[in-house]
């Protein structure tokens, strides 16, 4: 199942227009779908995606209906309209304490349970509003992500919600005092929607630090840590991530391989550093004796 999905993940990761909504779900088949031993017992890949699929076009059918009873004029009652269908009748939101849990970053929990990260409810928010013929973007602000219903791309008019207090509109300050909160001063620039592929690696970024803060789940971040490289663009650091996971989790021969191929791109303008990670490297190999 794992090969499957991952084919399917760097295809579409390096197509022309990639979906960040395939990909969520992809990158959950990981987790989703369990152990490929365990298989009998658990949907396929085809009809996991299916049915989320179903999901998003069931939200999407009732905001098109709202749409026609309410008649919604420019983005602040169309936000009004999102806000009431998907924070309030649907119930998407999240709470601190998802913030603790794997299933707030895994979209076929996210839309079973309504609840999860500010970004994958701002995902849902927008392949929701596609869906239904309408414009929202994602707005990857610092530690905080939200959605502008409109395109503040294009020169149009615009409002910014926040899908993970049920679509609360926000203002600049509101803006300003969310990226203060990260330690980032506010500019314009942060307003710009957010890439595809810019969103996936935030998701999967979140994956890692999920499990990075919990030792017993090192695969978990193993493999979310594979897709990561998957996709066309992705920190350097990444592979010497993955290589001293390998080793954490007992392939020592290939995370050692994996540090020394690492080494080999710092020698270039960080020999310091390579060093040391070939003695990371050499550490592994002794751990076979």
């Amino acid at each position: 199942m794992t090969e499957q999905s991952r084919t399917r993940f760097r295809t579409e990761a390096r197509g022309e227009n990639p979906d960040p909504v395939l990909l969520c779900l992809l990158a959950a088949a990981e987790h989703t779908l369990g152990d490929p031993g365990d298989s009998a017992e658990q949907p396929s890949l085809d009809a996991l995606l299916t049915a989320c699929q179903a999901a998003l076009d069931r939200h999407a059918a009732a905001i098109r209906e709202a749409v026609a009873e309410r008649r919604p004029r420019g983005p602040e009652e169309t936000a009004a309209l999102l806000a009431a269908v998907l924070g309030g009748r649907e119930r998407f939101h999240g709470r601190q304490s998802d913030y603790l849990r794997l299933e707030s970053s895994l979209l076929p929990e996210v839309l079973r349970r309504r609840r999860g990260l500010p970004i994958m409810l701002s995902l849902v928010w927008s392949a929701v509003a596609a869906r239904a013929g309408l414009t929202v973007h994602g707005i990857a602000l610092p530690g905080h992500f939200i959605v502008a219903v409109g395109d503040p791309g294009g020169g149009d008019e615009y409002v910014l919600a926040d899908p993970f207090h049920g679509g609360r509109l926000l203002d600049i300050p509101d803006v300003e005092r969310l990226s203060a909160a990260s330690g980032h001063p506010f500019s314009p620039e942060l307003l710009t929607p957010a890439q595809p592929l810019d969103t996936v690696l935030r998701v999967l970024g979140n994956i890692r630090r999920w499990a990075a803060d919990r030792p017993e789940h090192a695969r978990t971040q193993l493999w979310a840590t594979e897709l990561a490289l998957l996709l066309p663009r992705h920190p350097a650091q990444l592979r010497l991530e993955r290589a001293e996971l390998l080793v954490k989790t007992g392939d020592f021969l290939s995370g050692a391989a994996e540090m020394d191929a690492y080494a080999e791109i710092l020698d270039a303008f960080d020999p310091e550093s390579a060093a040391k990670v070939r003695l990371e490297a050499r550490s592994a190999r002794h751990r076979l004796n």
